[in-house]
C-alpha cells in the first residue's frame, strides 16, 4: 500500500516556493519603485515586470531541485535546506540578470531591486518552509499523512531504529509491528511484536504497512525472498539497513563486475576532486581568516609577554594526522609557565596534586577549574581563541579547516579503529567539536569522526564551519 504523502509534500513544496518566489520579487518592486523617490535605471511596468517574473520562474525552481530541495534528505535537515535555498536563490537572480543582459531586455527598474528581490525571495521561501513544516507536525499529530513502519530483525540496530522513529509527530513514522524482536527499547510498547513473518501480515491485513524495514537477513533465503517479494506484489517500500552499521557507509558505489552487480564500499568520501576541492578551499578560507584574525593574534602576543615576559606564546606539541604522521600543531599557550611542556601527568605530579589524574582522564581529559591553567589561559579557552594559530597548520597543510580532531599518539593507540580516523588530514574543527566536546564521552567523539570520515561532502564541510562560529559565540559544546 503506498503512500503519497511525500508526493502530494513536494507539490506543495513546489507550488508554495514559486509562490513565496514571487512574492518577494513583488515587494521587492513595490519596496524601491512605490516607496522609494529615487530615480529609476529603466522604466517597467508592474505588468511586464510580472510576466518575467512568471516566464524565469520554472528556471528557478529547477535550480532548486538540482539542489536536491524537493528530496526528503535535505527538507527534514533545516541546516542544509537553508544553504541550499540561499545558494539557489543567488544562482536564480544570477539567472535572471543575465537573461536580461543577453537579450538586452530590462526586466528589473533599479539595482536595487536585484538586491531586494533576492532577500527577500530567500527570506519568504524559508518562511513558507517553516511554516509548512510546522503544519506538517500538526498532521502528524493528528495521524494524518503518517507513514506506518513494520520492522524485521533482532540486531543493535533494531533497538536504535525503534528509538530513531519513537516520536511519529516529528517524524512521520509510526511503528505498527515488529517482527522476530523481544527487546523493545521503549518503555511502554504502543505497536505489537510477532515471532513470525507471515503472523505479523495476517493480523496486520487490515492495517497495512507502508514500508518496510529488514534489519537483518535470515540465514534461510526463502524468507528474505518472501518478505520482498510480498513488499513488492503490495506496492510497499521496502528498505534493508545491515546488523553491522558500519558496513555499509561511506563512499558507496554499486556497479558490474564481470557481469555481477557488486557493491564497493571506499574507506572515505574524500577522494579525487573532492580532496582537490577540500585543498583549494582551505587555502582560500585559511588566507581569509588569518587576516580577519590578525589583530587578535597581536593583542594576545602583547599580553602574553605582559603577564608572563619569559613564558612561550606558542605552544607546539606533536599531533597525528593523515595516514599516521606527525606534525607539529600551533596553538596559543595557555597552562602556567612552568607546567608548559609536561604531560598532565607531570604536572598534577609536581603541584603535589597527583589524585586529580583520575579524574582528569575520566571526565575526558578535562577538570573543572584545572590549577595549570592561567587566567588568560581560560579566557582563550572559553571562546576558543587558544586553537586560533592551527589557522597557519591549515594553510600549511598540515591539517585541514574541517576533520577529525587531531590528538596524541597515546590518546589514539587505545582505539581500535584509529587507522579509519587517519584515513583524512585532521581538522581544526568538526562534528565533535559542534556536538558538545565535554558533552560527550571520548567513544563517542570518536564515533562522529568516523561519520565525517565515511559521509565527507563539501557541503558538510561548509555547514560544520558555519556552526562552529555558532559554538564559540555562544558556548554552545565548547570548552
Amino acid at each position: 500500500m503506498r503512500n503519497n504523502t511525500s508526493i502530494i509534500y513536494n507539490l506543495i513544496l513546489l507550488v508554495g516556493d514559486g509562490l513565496a518566489v514571487v512574492f518577494g520579487l513583488s515587494i521587492a518592486y513595490i519596496l524601491r519603485v512605490s516607496v522609494s523617490h529615487q530615480a529609476l535605471t529603466a522604466h517597467v511596468y508592474a505588468i511586464n515586470y510580472l510576466k518575467f517574473l512568471f516566464l524565469l520562474l520554472p528556471f528557478w525552481l529547477i535550480i532548486f531541485a538540482l539542489l536536491g530541495l524537493y528530496q526528503e534528505r535535505y527538507y527534514q535537515n533545516r541546516f542544509f535546506e537553508f544553504g541550499r535555498i540561499v545558494i539557489g536563490s543567488f544562482i536564480g537572480i544570477l539567472f535572471a540578470v543575465s537573461y536580461s543582459y543577453m537579450l538586452n531586455v530590462a526586466i528589473f527598474p533599479a539595482r536595487l531591486v536585484v538586491v531586494y528581490g533576492f532577500l527577500l525571495a530567500t527570506i519568504a521561501v524559508l518562511i513558507f518552509r517553516n511554516v509548512l513544516r510546522e503544519i506538517q507536525k500538526d498532521l502528524f499529530k493528528k495521524g494524518v499523512g503518517v507513514n506506518k513502519v513494520l520492522i524485521i530483525g533482532n540486531s543493535k540496530i533494531t533497538a536504535s531504529l525503534i528509538e530513531g522513529l519513537s516520536t511519529t509527530e516529528v517524524t512521520g513514522y509510526e511503528i505498527i509491528g515488529l517482527v522476530g524482536c523481544s527487546n523493545n527499547p521503549l518503555k511502554k510498547a504502543h505497536f505489537k511484536t510477532y515471532d513470525d513473518f507471515e503472523v505479523a501480515i495476517k493480523d496486520l491485513s487490515n492495517n497495512q504497512p507502508h514500508t518496510i524495514i529488514q534489519t537483518e537477513l535470515y540465514s534461510s533465503s526463502e524468507k528474505n525472498d518472501q518478505i520482498l517479494s510480498y513488499a513488492q506484489n503490495n506496492h510497499i517500500a521496502y528498505r534493508f539497513t545491515p546488523g553491522n552499521s558500519e558496513l555499509f557507509v561511506g563512499n558507496i558505489k554499486a556497479d558490474l563486475f564481470h557481469s555481477i552487480p557488486i557493491i564497493s564500499v571506499h574507506q572515505t568520501a574524500l577522494v579525487g576532486w573532492g580532496r582537490v576541492a577540500k585543498r583549494l578551499t582551505d587555502l582560500v578560507l585559511g588566507c581569509l581568516f588569518l587576516v580577519i584574525s590578525s589583530p587578535v593574534f597581536i593583542v594576545v602576543i602583547v599580553i602574553e609577554k605582559i603577564t608572563e615576559p619569559k613564558g612561550k606564546v606558542f605552544y607546539t606539541p606533536k599531533r597525528l594526522t593523515i595516514f599516521g604522521n606527525f606534525f607539529k600543531i600551533y596553538k596559543f599557550r595557555t597552562l602556567k609557565t612552568k607546567y608548559t611542556d609536561m604531560s598532565p601527568e607531570e604536572g598534577f605530579n609536581k603541584m603535589g596534586q597527583p589524585e586529580l589524574i583520575k579524574t582528569y582522564r575520566e571526565n575526558g581529559d578535562f577538570i573543572p577549574n584545572d590549577p595549570r591553567i592561567s587566567k588568560l589561559g581560560r579566557f582563550l579557552r572559553k571562546y576558543s581563541i587558544d586553537e586560533l594559530p592551527q589557522i597557519i597548520n591549515v594553510i600549511k597543510g598540515d591539517i585541514s579547516l574541517v576533520g577529525p580532531r587531531a590528538l596524541d599518539a597515546f590518546e589514539l593507540e587505545k582505539y581500535d579503529k584509529k587507522n579509519q580516523i587517519l584515513a583524512v588530514k585532521s581538522g581544526l574543527t568538526g562534528l565533535a567539536q559542534i556536538s558538545g566536546r565535554r558533552s560527550i564521552s571520548f567513544k563517542e567523539r570518536r564515533k562522529l569522526d568516523i561519520y565525517y570520515v565515511q559521509n565527507w561532502s563539501f557541503w558538510g564541510d561548509l555547514i560544520i564551519i558555519a556552526k562552529t562560529f555558532w559554538v564559540v559565540l555562544f558556548h554552545k559544546g565548547a570548552d
